[in-house]
């Protein structure tokens, strides 16, 4: 029986990638590097301290990866105060609550910062419906690496297969298949050129995912 909700964040609760991107590509400017599209595209899903890392080695930037997170940090930070249309995305809320008020316990896995995380959570009221925060900061290697899945599994109420994982990304569906956990991949408009085709199920809005669509879910694992 599916007892805990695994979500991610960015492109699933709230859209800040147009935030991150926004104070990525000001950093490279400053930085004085041009990072094409579709290798911007990989970094999706991953923590920013890998971010970093990965610029880091492919343009050969002196600057500590410490320095370079301060400072991408600073800049969304100003940017995501001064942005008045942020919003979560359609019909996530529902399900949140849905879910909550029905007895699922919901775990956020998400490669966000803390900080980051904190300022969502907080700017929505979203503490109160999750049990335990994961960030990806915590963890050496990124989605697609499964830790920051297998650790949120860990602070279930029940085993891992009792627990889904709502994902977006490439990364982040790769991580949940990695850890062994049923994913529902999520087909964001906000998350370009990302393949879902690992996810067990893919939604295009989340009407079409509830209480009872989960425990549809749980009825197929237990056939399985």
């Amino acid at each position: 029986m599916i007892q805990t909700v695994i979500f991610d964040m960015d492109g699933v609760i709230v859209d800040t990638e147009p935030v991150h991107r926004y104070a990525y590509f000001k950093q490279f400017a400053e930085l004085n590097i041009t990072v094409p599209e579709d290798f911007y595209t990989t970094l999706t899903g991953l923590s920013t301290r890998n971010t970093f890392q990965k610029l880091k080695d492919k343009f050969a930037l002196e600057n500590e990866v410490e320095d370079l997170i301060l400072q991408k940090r600073a800049i969304f930070n100003d940017a995501f105060d001064t942005k008045k249309d942020l919003e979560l995305l359609e019909g996530v809320e529902n399900l949140i609550k849905d879910l909550h008020q029905n007895g699922m316990q919901l775990i956020l896995a998400s490669s966000a910062s803390k900080v980051t995380i904190n300022r969502v959570f907080t700017r929505f009221k979203l503490h109160d419906y999750f049990t335990h925060i994961v960030s990806g900061e915590d963890f050496p290697q990124s989605k697609p690496h499964p830790a920051i899945f297998e650790h949120a599994a860990s602070l279930s109420i029940a085993p891992k297969q009792n627990c889904i994982v709502i994902e977006d990304s490439t990364n982040g569906i790769k991580a949940s298949k990695a850890a062994g956990i049923f994913c529902v991949g999520y087909n964001s408009v906000h998350s370009k050129d990302q393949d879902l085709s690992e996810a067990n199920i893919v939604i295009n809005h989340f009407n079409e995912l509830g209480f009872n669509e989960v425990k549809s879910i749980d009825s197929e694992l237990t056939n399985n």
